[in-house]
């Protein structure tokens, strides 16, 4: 299969602090992979590395075969870890915005109703609640149609609700034959999600592979995951502590 990125023994160092070190990974045409690390792991500066927007200190990356500054824009989405848009500007203004940078763009009113902002469209940025203003972003990564597509962290500040309709519209654009490459603390988004993951710490890349065995390996525990309709005001009856999680209840 040919790899749509291709990273080879890069580094980066921000004086004596060592973002990366010796990162060599491929990332497959049509391939959903993650990167799970912590903070400070190196999660964002390998992405802004892979996108052309820095030039690692060592090593090189290839996208769909060229440096990553020679693709067609159009190629490649990214959604940013922060994002500070112009203010005053609605939801459907931010994407009407950024559609107009790609000669042919993706429909608005399909991008927004993908991202469940249909209702929410003429309300202004500033005044969208975090997990919203995250789905403004997306929708902006979304709206070029890309080949490749890069998230770095996308379920940060969107409810367990959100979460899913995200994880949905991700396995959905996979299935399309996307290439998606995320970032993401969550070894259970990894699992839910990715093909193949890529544990990352310290600027190290410490292994890859696929979910299920890395989670044997290095994931702590057993976790059984079951989907049910019942609120957690109905499992609570049942004399069961419930926890509100980033990815959805924990019993």
């Amino acid at each position: 299969m040919t790899a749509a990125v291709t990273a080879e023994d890069i580094s980066k160092r921000y004086g004596e602090t060592i973002a990366l070190e010796d990162v060599s990974l491929s990332v497959d045409s049509g391939e959903v992979f993650a990167l799970v690390g912590p903070n400070g792991a190196g999660k964002t500066t390998l992405i802004r590395t892979l996108t052309g927007t820095m030039t690692p200190d060592e090593g090189s990356v290839t996208v769909f075969g060229q440096p990553p500054n020679q693709v067609e824009r159009e190629r490649i989405g990214l959604l940013p870890q922060s994002f500070a848009p112009p203010e005053r500007l609605s939801a459907r203004e931010l994407v009407v915005y950024y559609a107009g940078l790609y000669d042919d763009p993706r429909s608005v009113d399909g991008v927004l109703t993908d991202v469940g902002l249909e209702t929410a469209d003429e309300t202004w940025y500033t005044n969208l609640s975090g997990g919203q203003q995250r789905r403004v972003c997306v929708g902006i990564a979304l709206i070029n149609d890309p080949d490749l597509l890069f998230l770095d962290e996308p379920t940060t500040g969107i409810d367990p609700a959100g979460r899913q309709s995200l994880w949905s519209l991700i396995t959905d654009l996979a299935d399309d034959g996307t290439t998606v490459f995320l970032t993401t603390h969550y070894m259970e988004e990894a699992e839910q999600l990715a093909d193949r993951v890529a544990l990352l710490d310290s600027g190290s890349l410490v292994e890859v592979g696929q979910p299920a065995g890395l989670i044997e390996t290095y994931g702590g525990g057993t976790h059984l995951r079951i989907e049910t309709d019942h609120s957690p005001h109905q499992i609570e009856s049942l004399g069961i502590d419930v926890e509100t999680t980033e990815t959805g209840l924990r019993i």
